[in-house]
């Protein structure tokens, strides 16, 4: 048995944060159905190779694709008939154009009560900002997350699509609300989420200090006050240290550097101290740490129980036998590639386990399959 099974969710999304909370569900169970434009679907598709494109792949495993015209007649009846027995719809285009289609929440609940029926939008649906477009890195710098995550003075934009991904599990987090809301009640309702709401909810911490004191941070804030470093070794292989509050992180901190005496330095003697003096004690510890091998240092650190780790890279990442053990790589058949390996979800349950049942599909590959649905229903 799987926890969702027996749901049914129609995905009106492209790229990321629509397809990755789709993904999410159908991880657990619910048949997840892709509705995709006749004109080559999902956008991520021609990101990568013909045969199979792994950027498509990664978020839009376990689903079925049907090609919809919703510009015709019969494209559009053909939705809306979907969304009759559908338990949960979602979609990501920009704010009314569900409307302007005729596939707008108002619309779909009068024959539907139960439908779950998401948005997801830039910067929600209403408002000044309402018709901009949204795209992870504009949801990354507006939310302030961007601020805290790189350095202002001389910005880098972010190797990895957050806004959009902290959205869809935003999403996935209302849908599975509103399904258990719906087993009290009998009846669906809407949930609504954005890439500037879910990212500045994810910078609750953050808000919450600022509220306080005012003061606005920056990516150092944290990492002083959490007392949190970074360091490379001598032949520029990067790792790095977390403190946190209890003090015996400090002191095994200071024995693994060879300074015990540290301990006792005014500067350095409470947290309080050692946050006011962050610059400081980066600056000593980063000269001893950049004379010698990473591995040296952290079996040092590890030894003192000091929390510490690698940067790792992809590759030594999926090489670490922890990761390995974990299981967190799964290879899964192709029919045209052979095989596909993809990470699994992040969360196992002993019950209902998540599964990747398939790789994303082609273009189309269910239309028949779900149609004959509409003609021949059960």
């Amino acid at each position: 048995m799987r926890a969702l099974e027996g749901i049914t969710v129609l995905e009106f999304a492209n790229y990321v944060s629509g397809p990755y909370a789709g993904m999410m569900l159908s991880d657990l169970g619910a048949e997840v159905i892709k509705i995709e434009s006749p004109d080559g679907g999902d956008p991520f598709r021609g990101w990568g190779a013909a045969d199979y494109s792994a950027t498509f792949g990664s978020v839009n495993r376990n689903k079925k694709s049907v090609v919809l015209d919703l510009k015709s007649k019969d494209g559009l009846a053909a939705a809306r008939q979907l969304a009759e027995t559908a338990d949960v719809l979602i979609e990501n285009y920009r704010a009314g154009t569900m409307e302007r289609l005729g596939l707008g929440y108002e619309t779909l609940r009068a024959s539907n009560s139960r439908l779950i029926y998401t948005s997801i939008t830039g910067f929600g649906g209403t408002g000044p900002y309402a018709e901009r477009a949204g795209y992870d890195t504009v949801g990354q710098a507006m939310s302030g997350l961007l601020s805290v995550l790189t350095d202002v003075q001389q910005p880098q934009p972010m190797g990895i699509s957050l806004s959009d991904h902290l959205t869809g599990m935003m999403a996935a987090y209302g849908i599975l609300g509103a399904l258990m809301a719906r087993e009290k009640s009998g009846c669906g309702q809407r949930v609504e989420t954005s890439l500037l709401a879910a990212s500045i909810a994810f910078l609750g911490e953050n808000a919450a200090r600022f509220f306080e004191t005012g003061k606005v941070p920056s990516r150092e804030t944290r990492a002083r006050s959490a007392q949190v470093y970074a360091f490379t070794d001598e032949a520029g292989h990067g790792f790095v240290v977390h403190l946190s509050s209890p003090t015996k992180f400090w002191r095994g901190l200071t024995e693994a550097a060879g300074h015990p005496e540290w301990q006792d330095d005014p500067r350095f003697k409470t947290k309080r101290d050692r946050q006011e003096n962050y610059k400081v004690l980066h600056g000593f510890l980063a000269e001893i740490f950049c004379k010698g091998e990473r591995e040296h240092w952290l079996t040092l650190l590890r030894a003192h129980d000091v929390p510490s780790a690698p940067i790792n890279t992809l590759d030594e990442v999926f090489a670490d036998p922890q990761v390995q053990h974990l299981g967190l790589i799964k290879k899964i058949p192709h029919p045209k590639v052979g095989h596909v390996s993809l990470v699994s979800g992040g969360v196992t349950l002993s019950e209902t386990p998540t599964e990747i049942r398939t790789t994303a599909p082609d273009l189309g590959q269910h239309t028949e399959e779900i149609l004959s649905r509409l003609r021949n229903p059960s």
